[in-house]
């Protein structure tokens, strides 16, 4: 098979290359919102507890880490005025019911995600079938907390403008503490 282009067509790849888009698309804002929030979400939970680690080397890596989340959302929030649509701004209180139940449906959603891995590299079919129903119970709790989050607000994944500022203003508020 050739891969021999005309002079048009490769002019027409070479503009689309270099096309500029007034924003982000749909599939990256989601992702760059899943990303935002779970590191906003842990670097609150880290900033609160990185005290009580008492091991020094493990204090420290908790340290670095912490730093290192924070420039992560810095860079995040500059593509945040990219997002299709949506305001920003929003209340810079702390609600602790939020927060953990994001924290909850975080772990659980990660769960699902690490047994579904998990699955697809177990050759033992007696562990496969005990991952498979550990599986299917992270499921069903997932739909059970994210029901908790979204019913009061605190998920609000069918309006993206209010989620976006959600996020901008849980990544700042992880980034003041």
């Amino acid at each position: 098979m050739s891969t021999y282009q005309t002079q048009p067509q490769q002019q027409h790849q070479q503009q689309h290359q270099h096309q500029q888009h007034a924003h982000l698309a749909w599939h990256e804002t989601l992702e760059m919102h899943e990303l935002t929030a779970f590191q906003s979400n842990q670097l609150m939970y880290m900033k609160m507890m990185h005290h009580n680690v008492k091991d020094p080397q493990l204090h420290a890596l908790y340290l670095e880490t912490i730093k290192s989340v924070e420039q992560n959302l810095r860079e995040l929030l500059q593509y945040f005025p990219l997002a299709p649509q949506g305001t920003r701004g929003g209340n810079m209180s702390m609600e602790m019911t939020a927060f953990y139940g994001t924290q909850l449906l975080i772990f659980v959603k990660t769960s699902v995600r690490n047994y579904s891995i998990a699955i697809t590299e177990t050759a033992t079919q007696q562990l496969r079938d005990t991952l498979q129903k550990q599986l299917n119970a992270a499921i069903l709790l997932h739909g059970k907390v994210y029901r908790f989050v979204h019913e009061r607000g605190y998920y609000p994944s069918y309006d993206l403008p209010k989620m976006l500022s959600n996020d901008v203003s849980n990544a700042n508020k992880a980034l003041s503490l």
